[in-house]
């Protein structure tokens, strides 16, 4: 009972099936930053498999960019007047269920979640006090039933996330899958590095998502040292607007309790209603220096 991020998820440039804890979009875009979600968790451990159960009493609207923050989108949200489809709002009772089994090479899981969808439809409307346009974030009920797979043979991980989901626009599908391929001592080294390509498809198309019809393709550099120097590359491309998304992520040990983090990303997009132009000036590099206790 308290307060937990849980991780559900094999991918690695979208993270479909992940659905407990809601994105922090002011911390980064990615995705991987979460907010902490309350929760009453009972889990039972068996030889057939390990089964999780959520109750979530307590639902956390997501956090976006104000006016002058980046990476923020072409009009103002309103966070502080969302609107629910629940009548009970932010109280509405969540739940989820979660079945996890490893077959030999194979890692599957398998869950179900009914509440309040996490990702909000942003819907224009008028700011009540200075009548100028705005967004006001729509939180759904949505019922949805997920799996992910991974699979190791050899040097080849194959990696698999699908969902069937249903809200008051009707049932909806999605997926997200591919490979990685790990060249062990690259040229002789002992750098080591994996060949990164994922599709990535939703059936609601591209006006109610971006990943719609996707390819990410990248590498992933382990250089095995004492400072575990580990570098992604990664750029996603959209097969039907024609942008991208090129990012890197690197991270080294200094010594004993500091480490060194470097994330870029840039943007790419001619398209107008394309989610990423307003973003296509938005580039940035990001250093971080962190020293642990």
């Amino acid at each position: 009972v308290g307060v937990r991020r849980i991780f559900w998820g094999v991918t690695e440039a979208l993270h479909l099936v992940d659905v407990i804890n809601q994105t922090d979009f002011v911390e980064n875009i990615d995705g991987e930053d979460r907010l902490g979600q309350p929760m009453v968790q009972v889990a039972w451990q068996h030889d057939w498999g390990n089964v999780e159960f959520f109750l979530l009493p307590w639902f956390r609207e997501r956090t976006f960019p104000g006016p002058t923050g980046r990476l923020r989108a072409p009009l103002p949200v309103l966070t502080d007047t969302p609107r629910y489809e629940a009548s009970s709002e932010q109280r509405h009772l969540d739940w989820a269920v979660r079945y996890f089994q490893v077959f030999g090479p194979v890692e599957i899981g398998l869950a179900h979640f009914s509440g309040i969808q996490r990702e909000p439809t942003l819907v224009p409307s008028l700011d009540a006090v200075t009548l100028q346009p705005v967004l006001l974030p729509f939180y759904q009920l949505t019922d949805q039933s997920s799996l992910d797979l991974a699979a190791v043979f050899g040097d080849w991980l194959w990696k698999l996330e699908a969902l069937s989901r249903r809200d008051n626009t009707g049932r909806s599908a999605a997926f997200t899958g591919g490979t990685e391929y790990t060249v062990v001592g690259l040229a002789n080294s002992r750098i080591d590095l994996g060949l990164v390509a994922e599709y990535q498809f939703d059936d609601r198309g591209a006006n109610q998502t971006t990943f719609q019809n996707d390819v990410a393709i990248g590498g992933r550099f382990a250089f095995n040292d004492p400072q575990s120097t580990e570098v992604l590359l990664l750029a996603a491309l959209d097969l039907d607007r024609d942008s991208r998304v090129y990012s890197i992520e690197g991270s080294r040990r200094i010594g004993d309790s500091w480490r060194l983090s470097i994330e870029a990303r840039a943007f790419s997009s001619d398209d107008r209603g394309d989610p990423i132009f307003p973003l296509r000036r938005d580039d940035y590099l990001q250093i971080t220096l962190e020293k642990f206790y």
